[in-house]
């Protein structure tokens, strides 16, 4: 039966809070005792995930050089979460959710370095059609660093739809767009937001588009036009974490 290892205090407690479900049990070094490893061991017995004492050598081993720093979660395979879990996932963000949306975002090393990204900024999911977009490969679980494992990933029949239903819990979406009047540096994108990024060359669907309550463009100073997807990405939500932090 195969499965996933993942290891580090803060990416297997992330786990435990975000998606349980995957985890099978958790083996933990023989002896050791800090707070840190103590709060994940909790989580563990707050979803009953069975927890095995085994000696560090083992951990070494299945950790492959790795920094276990003590413990390792043996996974279920990577795979998308489906649409009932959308809600889920919103209901327990608190009030200003933080979403990541993806339109036609193909590239398997594109989908690994946005679910990098999204990790750090604190997104709450990231979603994307089930049609035009990566699967959520070896390529996207190397490239994320541990985030595909860690930063719910929602694959969706009809995106328009998914979008309506956003709008009607109040989060606000935003589309990117390079010929959009509005600039990623003077619109307000505090609270509850959902960001929609779209393929490299083609930019969202014209279905997408028409679903967005505005559109944003990233100022560009140089010759090229464009950047790759992760990147742009990267700005974008990071400007809205900096929003959002100094709104507090």
């Amino acid at each position: 039966m195969s499965h996933t290892d993942i290891f580090g205090l803060h990416a297997v407690n992330s786990l435990l809070k975000r998606n349980p479900g995957r985890v099978r049990a958790l083996l933990v070094q023989q002896g050791r005792q800090d707070d840190r490893l103590q709060e994940v061991l909790s989580q563990a017995e707050a979803q009953q995930v069975r927890v095995h004492e085994v000696p560090r050598a083992q951990l070494d081993q299945r950790a492959g050089g790795g920094r276990h720093q003590g413990v390792i979660a043996e996974c279920e395979p990577l795979k998308a979460l489906n649409e009932k879990a959308l809600g889920a996932l919103l209901d327990l963000a608190g009030p200003a959710p933080l979403v990541l949306v993806l339109d036609g975002v193909t590239d398997p090393h594109n989908l690994g370095a946005c679910l990098r990204t999204a990790d750090a900024a604190g997104v709450t999911v990231v979603i994307a059609p089930k049609d035009k977009s990566a699967p959520l490969n070896a390529t996207v679980a190397k490239v994320a660093c541990g985030a595909a494992e860690v930063v719910p990933y929602v694959q969706v029949t009809n995106l328009a739809r998914t979008l309506q239903s956003l709008q009607s819990r109040g989060i606000w979406v935003t589309g990117t767009a390079g010929e959009a009047d509005g600039s990623l540096y003077q619109t307000d994108l505090t609270g509850p937001q959902a960001l929609v990024m779209g393929a490299e060359g083609k930019g969202m669907r014209r279905l997408t588009r028409e679903n967005c309550d505005q559109l944003i463009s990233i100022p560009m100073a140089g010759e090229v036009s464009s950047l790759n997807v992760s990147v742009a990405t990267g700005v974008c939500l990071f400007e809205m974490v900096r929003q959002r932090q100094q709104s507090r």
